[in-house]
């Protein structure tokens, strides 16, 4: 049932299509029979937190409790939207509803106020509620000074608070609220409800029209409304696909497909002079390229179903067209192009050159052949490895004389494999230790016994880290090793220290890496540049994979940087004492 307008100027559809029911709301059936089942039951908790993306029905359901709850006929899971209190609460009027905006009144004195006003009794209703919006925007002391009232609040008092980022607000108030997440709506249901207010408005539309307003919304019923709301005032007795391509600036599916099916097929100039066309019709490139993700994601999900998948962005009638590219094409190879998609859309934001950036995607997507998967391009680089490696040890056992055996074990015929930290580590690992002053140094030790021997080597350059915070290291390196600190600065390694800090602790800690002030002598300093200066075994190791023609291959397809070497990693012209090195650091890894 629509709102009824006002009595001057134009009421939005999103306002005059609001549920004002329970059973209006749609795509949140359990946070519905949940609240109509607390009505039933008189069991209305004081404090509720709704949580969910914009436009799925959080301020509306929100407002719909408050009904509820001051109805003349309720409490009841039906109010009745005729007597004065339910009306002025739909029109957001009532004076015992109190809706208040966090954003606007994020501060301490708001949050005050409140706290004075909830002695008072409700003017004419059972209850005084307070609706509060964007409550993750208060500040830190503003939500101190609410969790009081929020614990032990009086009996005529209710809070209904509702956010988009759940994870702002403090564990302290979600405690004390019951919290009910509302879900996406999904695009056949909000096709469903933008056809009853077309239907509602006496005009027309097409079903596919809908649909990709639908899909443009995101699972946003309000997002939906909206933009519904536009088209039609945009014009013309019936909605049609053209007219929403044309407002919003996408294009065509069949142009879509086209552009895709000349990328597949390799040919980048027949891609680029579809691009160059569709920038010259006043396409927007950012919609583009959010059509071409929705395309290889429909690849991706066709190829991996057997091409028999449901819940695709093309309509029906291109499907057999989709199946047919997806069976031609394995994988690795659509994954590979969601990458290259993906990464184009991260830079594309705050960009200036948007369309060189889509034509570099669409040359990088029309050079991907069929690619070999992770697992077999490591198979075939460590049979090289094993190849090259006999050979160079068959050539040197020639040249020198026999050495004494060494006492550690050969390196696996099929490469080495770095060890993953599981539950099947040391027992060291499974009894945790906290993290404080006085564990500190057992602590240190079992992470660098449990790193690799040249991680652990480089890390050992700075001393002895120090406790920063709660659950935060740092640890910090003399100038002189700026090489070392460089090295374990890493994503990788930062990851790594913090998974093995994590398995010792039983706690995430945050690792930091920074520079010290330099307080040694000059000699001193003079040796660790001298140390710093000769390249070590990582350093050789990366330069060899950097020379590698898979690495160098999979580099420039993917637009890729080498940010690792494996500790076991070796080529044919790797010196046969550090592969053997490498092999002994990955057994005492």
């Amino acid at each position: 049932m629509p709102e009824a307008a006002a009595n001057e100027g134009y009421t939005v559809l999103a306002r005059r299509y609001r549920p004002q029911q329970f059973a209006d709301l749609v795509g949140q059936e359990a946070v519905v029979q949940a609240l109509v089942n607390a009505l039933a039951s008189n069991r209305v908790a004081h404090a509720y937190l709704f949580t969910g993306a914009r436009g799925v029905g959080k301020t509306s359901t929100a407002r719909i409790l408050a009904k509820a709850l001051n109805c003349v006929r309720g409490p009841t899971a039906t109010p009745c939207d005729q007597c004065e209190i339910c009306q002025g609460i739909a029109a957001g009027e009532d004076v015992d509803v109190i809706e208040m905006d966090a954003a606007s009144n994020r501060g301490i004195d708001e949050i005050r106020e409140v706290r004075l006003t909830v002695r008072s009794r409700p003017s004419r209703s059972r209850y005084k509620i307070y609706i509060v919006d964007e409550v993750h925007m208060l500040t830190p002391q503003a939500f101190n000074a609410l969790l009081k009232t929020l614990e032990e609040p009086p009996e005529h008092v209710k809070f209904i608070f509702a956010t988009t980022e759940v994870q702002k607000i403090p564990i302290t108030i979600l405690s004390r609220c019951q919290r009910f997440d509302f879900a996406g709506i999904g695009t056949v249901r909000i096709v469903e409800r933008l056809r009853q207010v077309v239907a509602g408005e006496a005009r027309e539309a097409d079903d596919e029209a809908l649909e990709l307003i639908a899909r443009r919304a995101g699972g946003s019923m309000r997002d939906a409304q909206s933009l519904l709301d536009q088209l039609l005032a945009f014009g013309g007795d019936r909605l049609t696909t053209d007219v929403v391509h044309q407002l919003l600036g996408t294009a065509p599916d069949e142009r879509v497909i086209a552009l895709a099916s000349a990328v597949l097929e390799h040919d980048a100039a027949g891609a680029l002079e579809l691009l160059g066309k569709a920038a010259d019709e006043g396409l927007q490139l950012g919609e583009l390229l959010e059509q071409l993700l929705d395309y290889w994601r429909d690849l991706m999900v066709t190829n991996s179903a057997g091409g028999h998948y449901p819940h695709l962005n093309l309509p029906v009638r291109y499907h057999e067209t989709l199946a047919s590219q997806a069976a031609a094409l394995n994988l690795d190879t659509i994954l590979a192009g969601l990458d290259v998609l993906s990464m184009t859309k991260a830079r594309l934001r705050g960009s200036g050159h948007p369309r060189v950036l889509l034509e570099m995607a669409l040359v990088r997507l029309s050079r991907l052949d069929d690619l070999v998967s992770v697992a077999q391009l490591a198979q075939m680089l460590n049979e090289r490895v094993g190849s090259a490696g006999a050979s160079g040890d068959a050539r040197s056992s020639a040249a020198t004389p026999p050495r004494p055996p060494v006492s550690r074990a050969a390196v696996p015929p099929e490469g080495l494999k770095k060890k993953q930290l599981t539950g099947d580590e040391p027992s060291r690992a499974e009894s945790t230790l906290p993290l404080t002053p006085d564990t500190l140094p057992e602590v240190w030790q079992q992470t660098l016994a449990l790193l690799g021997q040249m991680h652990a080597s480089d890390l050992q350059k700075a001393g002895q880290p120090a406790i920063s915070g709660p659950n935060a290291l740092v640890l910090r390196f003399p100038p002189s090793y700026n090489l070392a600190q460089e090295h374990c600065q890493t994503p990788a390694k930062m990851a790594r220290v913090e998974e093995v800090l994590r398995k010792i602790t039983g706690h995430p800690v945050v690792f930091r890496i920074e520079a010290a002030a330099s307080t040694a002598s000059p000699a001193a300093a003079q040796a660790a540049e001298d140390e710093e200066k000769t390249p070590s075994r990582y350093q050789r190791q990366r330069a060899e994979a950097l020379k590698e023609p898979m690495v160098k291959r999979a580099m420039e397809v993917l637009g890729a940087q080498l940010v690792d070497v494996d500790e076991g990693f070796a080529t044919a012209s790797t010196p046969v004492s550090d592969r053997v090195g490498a092999a002994a650091d990955s057994e005492e890894a």
